[in-house]
């Protein structure tokens, strides 16, 4: 693949842009780029035409890798815009205006290996890897340069942090354009020696986890939400006696959870529970050789974290951010706290500005933003410290805790701060809430707006108020 790059004219330090949905050649176009000394650049397939076109532009990119001829038009639009993009790849398909997988892996074999071990040797830990663009929602995207040691830093750091090794399985499903996806299911296992699997689409995902059984399992709130729901979905429908059971066990689940975390022996009951419940549970979701359970990239709802934990299913927080390679602070097994983000990774920093930002200090802070120095400059100080936007506290043992976003604090008419991720996370444990968002800024009171779940309109109106008057 690198070979092929080269041949179709790729030069060091300029771009592959890779918009698809995770497949295998997905990873084929990134680790090629690489080799051959470019920058893979990924695009979100939900970007609209103007957001890709400015990844291409902004990231200089000579070849632009699609899923399917489903993208040509786009890419068309891309190409006649962009007079420095030289070939358009499709991952499958074939259409003549653009190079088929099969012939560009064909034109490789035209390039020596000589000229491909010249680029690589050419390259150094620290110089520019990979660009991952940040949403843009204020704005055009900001692309978070990362180094090749920061890549492998992180990957190594969480191997040793999860005990992780060679021989175990992922599953990617997540949009690879995020760095955290690259990290578990990428980066990760190239350095571990594991295997990834892919879902056949997002929504096939959960029919796909007991297929792959994996080792490692990354998920953001809103998934682990929908299994939650599933299951709750499928609880209610069993006999009364089944239904007891399973609330007995989860409480005594529960119980052992929280006893782990304060260093405490286990509750009576729990070798039955795990035989008659837990271990069942963890067997059909696909989770029963799961040694980790992550989740990331929004708050979750301590309702939530509960309910696994009262699987025995523990879901470790993971605060991050793509300037630090994903993971800041991580939540281990061996140091676990519902509703921390964890400790700091090994070998890094972390610290809470007068204003209480989160800063974070380390290997796997990142080289800055691709042309925006002034951004860049906002965002890693002088002392090396990366200002990660959230705001947090860190309690006597270093555990860490996020509370908002430092740009999203709601300061009412009468001057109180108040922070709406916890009331949106308490309002998302709802059953019948799909999405909450709190709203207050300058007003004199607080109030949220709500959207409902898929649910029988009699059991809304039946549990909704009484839920609500439950979170006061």
């Amino acid at each position: 693949m690198a070979r092929a790059f080269i041949s179709l004219g790729l030069e060091p330090g300029k771009g592959v842009a890779i918009l698809g949905f995770n497949r295998p050649e997905w990873f084929l176009a990134d680790v090629g780029a690489i080799l051959a000394g470019g920058v893979p650049a990924g695009i979100y397939t939900t970007s609209s035409a103007e957001q890709a076109r400015y990844v291409v532009q902004h990231c200089e990119a000579q070849i632009l890798v699609i899923e399917g001829p489903q993208y040509l038009e786009l890419a068309g639009q891309i190409r006649f815009h962009t007079p420095g993009l030289k070939a358009v790849v499709l991952m499958q398909g074939r259409d003549p205006a653009a190079l088929s997988w099969q012939k560009l892996l064909e034109r490789g074999g035209a390039v020596p290996e000589e000229a491909l071990e010249r680029r690589v040797a050419a390259q150094r830990p620290d110089d520019l890897c990979t660009l991952i663009y940040t949403s843009g929602t204020t704005g055009p995207p900001k692309a978070v340069m990362l180094s090749h040691h920061n890549l492998v830093w992180t990957s190594g750091i969480l191997e040793r942090d999860f005990d992780l090794r060679a021989g175990q399985c992922v599953i990617s499903y997540l949009p690879l354009s995020h760095i955290a996806e690259q990290i578990i299911t990428l980066h990760g296992p190239m350095k571990i020696g594991a295997t990834t699997w892919f879902a056949e689409s997002l929504e096939r995902m959960a029919a796909n986890l007991p297929e792959v059984r994996p080792h490692v399992f990354f998920a953001v709130p809103r998934v682990w939400e929908k299994i939650q729901a599933a299951i709750g979905e499928a609880g209610a429908t069993a006999p009364p006696l089944k239904r007891w059971i399973a609330a007995w066990a989860r409480r005594v689940g529960l119980a052992a959870g929280y006893a782990e975390q304060r260093g405490q022996p286990p509750p009576r009951g729990l070798a039955l529970a795990e035989a008659l419940v837990f271990r069942t549970v963890r067997r059909r979701l696909g989770l029963d050789r799961a040694k980790v359970c992550a989740v990331a990239a929004a708050p979750t709802s301590l309702a939530t974290h509960e309910f696994f934990l009262s699987l025995r299913i523990p879901l470790l927080e993971v605060c991050g951010t793509s300037e630090a390679t994903g993971p800041a602070a991580v939540s281990r097994l061996s140091a676990c706290r519902t509703g921390c983000a964890g400790k700091a990774l090994e070998g890094t920093e972390v610290a809470i500005a007068e204003d209480g930002e989160i800063l974070v200090r380390g290997a796997h802070v990142c080289l800055g933003y691709l042309k925006d120095e002034a951004a860049t400059a906002e965002t890693i100080d002088a002392d090396g410290w990366l200002h990660t936007g959230d705001v947090g506290e860190l309690d006597a043992d270093g555990y860490l805790k996020i509370t908002d976003r430092k740009k999203e604090l709601i300061i009412t008419s009468g001057g109180k701060n108040i922070s709406p991720q916890n009331i949106e996370a308490l309002l998302k444990g709802i059953p019948a809430v799909a999405q909450a968002a709190v709203i207050g800024d300058g007003r004199k009171s607080v109030g949220a707006l709500l959207t409902t779940m898929k649910l029988k309109r009699r059991l809304i109106e039946k549990n909704f108020r009484a839920d609500i008057e439950a979170l006061y």
